[in-house]
């Protein structure tokens, strides 16, 4: 015997309805009323298709019986950046939730990509989920026509308006936002940095706005660089902050991921957080506890976010003609170690 056929199955590799069919010596379609109960099946006819199943080992395809059945007993998740810690955290509370409600979750990535935003929701629609959660803000107009169209239960983050089937939810960015500036300010910073992701996102916008006007309201005006959402474009955002004849000493990031990379760029540049340079980022995840110095933070919790997210989807389908709502989700400064008096008004202060 060669290793090849030792090691090769005693089965065959996929059992189809058909070898099931065979073996209980009924036809495929009989096969398939017995798994998705959409006919009646004598009592011994069933038993024997039930049997052969058992021991074929036949495992019917999800996609099959969503098919048959008209949907699926899947909730879909389509998030932006599976690398930013912020989504595997929004994940897991988005799955236990769904398992709650007797559904499994299906999840898609667009990574930012308008083209592989277009597959994610061909994909949900294919797989005839019970509803889906798009929780990135870079939805186009045609795609949220195309599942309002198939009637599907959506819940989006910060993206369009609550109608049928549709469910929206909004941060409240004012209450986080208006307080680390006003930390900052407190403690004496005047030359203020905001790190900005691009403009394109919406949800980025409203950060960023919100930042210029509570800072403006104050009397400052802030210096804004655009990154990447990633930790590369922080670094490189908070470089050019610190260039110049006046450079920034306190910085914020639209997100704790760019917070991270600007950390990086202020240690490169031979300067201490918080001694020199206060740094703020956004969404608290898990990590931003974790450095060196401890990061202030505006949290935006993803526990709140996903169960509410599926709570939406569940409350559409109850929802006489499916009428979606608004969500609101309010924000919060987690003050730690990364914000401090800048260091000129230390001195003055100790001299």
């Amino acid at each position: 015997m060669t290793f090849a056929q030792a090691i090769a199955p005693s089965r065959p590799f996929m059992i189809r309805m058909r070898d099931v069919a065979l073996r209980a010596g009924v036809s495929a379609s009989t096969v398939s009323h017995v798994l998705n109960g959409t006919r009646f099946v004598e009592p011994a006819t069933g038993e024997r298709v039930r049997r052969a199943i058992e021991e074929l080992g036949y495992h019917p395809s999800r996609a099959a019986r969503a098919l048959v059945r008209g949907a699926s007993d899947l909730l879909g998740l389509i998030i932006s950046d599976i690398t930013n810690p912020f989504f595997p955290e929004l994940v897991k509370v988005f799955e236990a939730a769904a398992l709650g409600m007797g559904c499994e979750i299906t999840l898609a990535n667009t990574n930012y990509d308008p083209k592989r935003t277009v597959a994610c929701v061909e994909r949900m629609l294919a797989e005839r989920v019970r509803g889906v959660a798009v929780m990135t803000s870079e939805m186009d107009e045609m795609l949220i026509e195309r599942l309002r169209r198939a009637q599907v239960p959506v819940v989006y983050f910060e993206r369009g308006e609550a109608d049928a089937f549709a469910s929206n939810i909004v941060v409240d960015y004012q209450s986080g936002i208006r307080a680390a500036v006003e930390h900052l300010w407190d403690l004496g910073h005047r030359r203020l940095g905001f790190i900005s992701a691009p403009p394109t996102l919406r949800s980025t916008r409203q950060r960023r706005e919100v930042f210029e006007r509570s800072l403006a309201r104050l009397g400052g005006r802030a210096r804004v660089e655009i990154g990447d959402m990633r930790q590369s474009g922080g670094h490189e955002a908070a470089r050019r902050l610190l260039a110049g004849a006046e450079p920034v000493t306190a910085i914020m990031a639209s997100n704790d991921l760019m917070a991270f990379g600007a950390l990086q760029a202020i240690n490169g540049a031979g300067l201490r957080v918080p001694e020199e340079v206060s740094l703020i980022g956004f969404d608290n995840v898990m990590f931003s506890a974790l450095t060196q110095p401890p990061l202030t933070t505006v949290e935006l919790s993803r526990q709140q976010l996903g169960e509410l997210a599926v709570q939406a989807l569940r409350n559409i389908a109850a929802a006489p003609s499916h009428q979606g709502q608004q969500y609101k989700l309010r924000t919060r400064l987690i003050v730690r170690e990364s914000t401090a008096v800048p260091a000129r008004r230390a001195r003055r202060a100790s001299s």
